[in-house]
């Protein structure tokens, strides 16, 4: 039984792994609740707002990942519409697989002054990275750590050594697997999350104990060691699921202490500079 249910993970995160078209990069999305499709540098993006007696200046968001073809999906449905009942919106850039590299940032850069500078979302979103979602938040929020106000992740990547792995990793980031392992202490999110720790941004993670496609211990445990060694602990909490893996298990999406930390972290963020 427990090998049926890993061939159905893996199958279904198969599924989750393939990249979006080419042709279709400059296409708008299709959106799993009412909301805005657009382009920003040619890519496609989108915005989820909450009804309008419930907007604020500035708007409270979700700085969603990963933002794919068919991401968010179903299975998340329930979760944005508890964001969006709460008065925080959702939005997101498909920047393709890129696993966090330079020019993926630099269009997350483009997107966040789009969403702040000339649609009134605030300055301090919090960041949700759902599996290799966590690659392209936690990689960009090394960059600017003093614009977030918090990082949330379902069964999250901080480690490209595990996903995608070294191969595939070096070629979104246009280097040789042998030039980025020079360059790991560089390049990958994992070892540069002190700046995070350092920065003590809050972060709420769950995580299963039994995940063979994003393992607990070189992604969401070494991130709880890594802000722990540096006097942050108590900004992580790590939610460890018993018996799951990397999956569509509902809990993983209708977790209410997760959803009742990204609201609240948005709303703070919204209020200003810490």
């Amino acid at each position: 039984m427990r090998f049926l249910i890993f061939l159905v993970s893996s199958f279904c995160f198969a599924l989750e792994a393939i990249a979006i078209d080419p042709q279709e990069a400059n296409e708008t999305k299709k959106l799993i609740l009412p909301g805005e499709s657009f382009l920003v540098e040619n890519r496609p993006a989108f915005i989820l707002l909450p009804e309008v007696s419930l907007r604020k200046t500035p708007q409270p968001w979700v700085f969603y990942a990963p933002t794919l073809a068919g991401y968010p999906d179903g299975h998340e449905k329930w979760m944005h519409q508890q964001f969006l009942d709460a008065g925080v919106a959702v939005a997101g850039i498909d920047v393709g697989e890129a696993y966090g590299n330079p020019a993926s940032r630099k269009l997350f850069d483009a997107f966040f002054d789009q969403m702040t500078d000339k649609r009134g979302l605030s300055k301090r979103p919090c960041l949700l990275g759902r599996s290799r979602g966590g690659l392209w938040v936690t990689s960009w929020a090394c960059d600017h750590p003093e614009r977030f106000a918090g990082l949330a992740g379902i069964y999250p990547v901080f480690d490209f050594k595990t996903y995608p792995g070294l191969a595939k990793a070096a070629a979104a980031y246009e280097m040789a697997p042998e030039e980025l392992e020079k360059q790991i202490v560089n390049t990958n999110p994992i070892a540069r999350m002190s700046v995070l720790g350092k920065a003590k941004l809050p972060v709420f993670i769950i995580h299963g104990d039994e995940d063979k496609v994003v393992p607990l211990k070189e992604n969401s445990q070494t991130f709880l060691e890594t802000y722990q060694s540096t006097g942050a602990g108590d900004s992580v909490t790590l939610l460890v699921v018993k018996g799951q893996g990397h999956n569509f298990w509902e809990g993983f999406f209708r977790c209410q202490a997760l959803i009742d930390f990204v609201i609240e972290r948005a709303k703070t963020g919204a209020l200003g500079p810490k």
